[in-house]
């Protein structure tokens, strides 16, 4: 092998290694996370295995502790509701009706232990609902 051979070798050989590493250290946070329709027929192999899950506060089911760092509702979808306990910091902006995304695990027919809770952004950044609500010369 001459040398220009052996240099070209390596430098496929390092930019495949590190293209492998690049992958490896994105595919886990790609992760999305599943409705709570599709939580709720895949639970039995779900039992005590972290995910993340994303659905509606249901309406009358949320109720926060004393020193807001314990919240519990029901994660709403579309056809089911599941009850959510949460232990942390809970974002200002949560409310029953808000979209959210939880993160955490659930053990037998407990409730979805949740260590954390994302809300979705307000609607007024969304623009098919900003241009909807605009008066007449605002917006786009």
């Amino acid at each position: 092998m001459t040398a220009g051979t052996k240099l070209v070798l390596l430098a496929v050989v390092l930019a495949s290694a590190t293209a492998w590493f690049a992958w490896q250290g994105a595919s886990g946070s790609w992760q999305y996370y599943l409705t709570v329709d599709e939580y709720i027929a895949q639970a039995g192999s779900l039992d005590n295995v972290r995910v993340r899950l994303g659905g509606k506060v249901a309406g009358g089911s949320l109720v926060l502790g004393a020193d807001r760092r314990r919240a519990e509702f029901e994660l709403e979808g579309a056809g089911c509701r599941l009850p959510i306990h949460y232990a942390g910091i809970l974002p200002d902006n949560l409310a029953e009706g808000r979209d959210v995304v939880v993160e955490g695990r659930r053990e037998g027919d407990g409730p979805f232990q949740a260590d954390r809770l994302l809300t979705r952004c307000a609607s007024k950044y969304d623009p098919a609902a900003r241009s909807a609500t605009a008066a007449p010369g605002e917006g786009s």
